[in-house]
């Protein structure tokens, strides 16, 4: 890169084999294939077995997070990640299905944009920080290796204080409209 892009965090995971392989290679196979597209990833958590969020009948899976930097927007980014999906044999399935592939923009160099509690049925194609990150112990605990000292955006705690939050109960699953930027209880 010719000027430094953006730091962004990405999630990855999967729990069924696709194209690239068992999940573990997919992930792997992701990482190369940002660094194909000229996305620059600087480091990468260790891989994490967790139970699935959606159905129960489907397998663990497989999850990390990474630290890149890209001179893309977005928009260009999500575009390049859902390719990427595709390619490794991502198909449309059941909500929180298995997938061979799944890559999110966690926090996309601390912007703020379509954030609110909207339900998930009705939210923009975009939204950043990651409408569900707060709540997501498999995204929190890799942020706080490779990234300690990240902020969440809008809630402005750390994934550390976010993952106690959780464990003691203290996040409210929704409410209406935009989150303040400190709700709760300080960490």
């Amino acid at each position: 890169m010719s000027t430094r892009g953006r730091e962004v965090l990405l999630g990855l995971g999967a729990n069924v084999g696709g194209a690239w392989g068992a999940p573990a290679d997919s992930l792997a196979r992701a990482v190369r294939e940002l660094d194909r597209l000229g996305i620059r990833v600087r480091t990468i958590s260790r891989l994490r077995r967790t139970a699935p969020i959606g159905p129960r009948w489907q397998p663990d899976f497989i999850n990390a997070a990474a630290l890149i930097e890209t001179d893309r927007g977005p928009a260009r980014l999500l575009t390049d990640l859902k390719r990427l999906e595709r390619a490794a044999g991502r198909r449309r399935g059941v909500r929180w299905g298995p997938r061979p592939l799944d890559l999110d923009i966690l926090d996309f160099g601390h912007c703020i944009l379509n954030w609110t509690a909207r339900p998930p049925s009705i939210r923009p194609r975009l939204v950043l920080p990651h409408p569900e990150l707060h709540r997501r112990v498999f995204a929190l605990e890799p942020i706080c290796e490779i990234a300690p000292g990240w902020r969440h955006p809008v809630l402005g705690v750390n994934a550390a204080a976010l993952m106690r939050r959780l464990q003691h109960g203290r996040l409210r699953p929704r409410i209406d409209g935009v989150l303040p930027r400190h709700y709760g209880a300080r960490s």
